[in-house]
């Protein structure tokens, strides 16, 4: 066991290998090894630098996005009268942020004041007072019963909110004339370019004049909604009664080795939620909605309007990918397809070795070990002819 042990680090410290070339006459290696050549060179060539542009270095960018919805709402009112939806009461928030809300449909609770008052009809349904336990609701019940109703009474904003008919069609369905105008900057860090979706000949004349349309003004800031939701893929009725989300994709996909002008946004619209083709009626939630209420004092006693807000969401999402040539991963990537072109070379080795029928001809020619050569009578040199099989 010892000798065998120092044999092995005997070989490992004082055994050399170095390649030796054999040229080999045969066709069927020979185009084995050239298709292997080939398919490597254009994976190297058509995947590495045509379609995943290995030969540049990518950054991603930095940025703002501020929003700016302009239009006027109608409703009617009391006594046959209109009521006027500005910005300021039907867009949320109203300072521009990358995510807005516009209200395209509402239920209104006017002139709460906290007090007793009973439960809506349908909800937590009594019959006497031992049915209305303290507590046991979302809201503070007082232990009585209403009779008129047949429901309990309950320490609340009163009159309670009643949300269970919901208008159709949409109250405010003049919002599809909204128009929304999108400003974002961006910044490659890595590169030092800073960009603005207001490019080369987006001025104030232009902005005063275009509506954006995919085709004849596609970078145009400004967009009316009903055709974002168009876009999108959803039908504006239809969202506008319920709510629903729309994501707007900036897609910043740029090539710095060109002229920068060409480095322009890209705008796209997908739907993220409140499909028209949702029918499942036991969702557990559709469309989107929230609360906010105006507070003002009536006599001296706080009083309140309570507005169930369903709109559309819209969120700005800004994708970003800049590429520019850099000597580094350009030699990276010619360094690793060079070593992939060994798999040629593995490739016709095992078939020589094991697969052709003369493999033992072609194992004495590829591998010699001048070690194990017999000494030539009365002289101290080996001989390292090797005696091959005749064919």
């Amino acid at each position: 066991m010892k000798r065998q042990i120092t044999d092995a680090f005997t070989d490992f410290f004082y055994e050399y290998e170095t390649p030796r070339q054999v040229l080999v006459r045969n066709k069927k290696v020979g185009v084995v090894c050239r298709l292997v050549q080939l398919i490597v060179l254009v994976y190297i060539i058509g995947w590495v630098f045509v379609y995943e542009k290995g030969y540049q270095s990518t950054d991603k960018a930095v940025g703002s996005v501020f929003t700016k919805m302009k239009g006027v709402g109608y409703t009617a009112g009391i006594n046959g009268s209109e009521r006027v939806w500005d910005m300021a009461e039907s867009v949320f928030p109203s300072q521009g942020d990358a995510s807005i809300v516009v209200m395209t449909n509402y239920i209104m609770t006017e002139h709460q004041k906290i007090g007793k008052c009973p439960e809506l009809q349908g909800k937590y349904s009594c019959r006497s007072n031992s049915d209305c336990d303290q507590g046991s609701l979302k809201r503070k019940m007082t232990g009585v019963c209403v009779n008129a109703t047949e429901t309990c009474e309950v320490l609340a904003w009163c009159p309670v909110e009643d949300d269970h008919n919901i208008p159709d069609p949409a109250l405010l369905l003049s919002a599809e004339n909204y128009t929304l105008f999108i400003k974002n900057s961006v910044t490659f860090p890595l590169f030092g370019v800073s960009r603005s979706n207001l490019v080369e000949g987006i001025d104030s004349n232009y902005i005063s004049k275009c509506l954006f349309e995919p085709n004849d003004a596609p970078l145009c800031p400004i967009f009316r909604l009903g055709d974002i939701v168009k876009l999108s893929g959803f039908d504006f009725e239809t969202i506008a009664r319920l709510g629903g989300a729309i994501g707007i994709v900036v897609d910043w996909t740029c090539n710095l080795d060109v002229d920068l002008k060409h480095c322009k946004p890209k705008y796209s619209f997908h739907g993220l939620y409140g499909n028209s083709d949702e029918n499942d009626t036991a969702r557990a939630s559709v469309g989107y909605n929230f609360r906010y209420a105006k507070h003002f004092m009536e006599g001296k006693i706080q009083t309140r309007t309570l507005h169930k807000v369903f709109g559309i969401r819209l969120d700005i999402i800004v994708h970003s990918l800049a590429r520019k040539f850099d000597i580094i991963p350009t030699l990276t990537a010619i360094g690793s397809g060079v070593g992939i072109f060994g798999v040629a070379t593995v490739v016709c080795d095992l078939v020589l070795l094991y697969l052709l029928p003369k493999r033992d001809f072609y194992h004495i020619m590829k591998f010699k070990q001048a070690s194990t050569c017999a000494p030539i009578p009365e002289s101290e040199e080996c001989s390292t002819t090797t005696q091959l099989p005749k064919e």
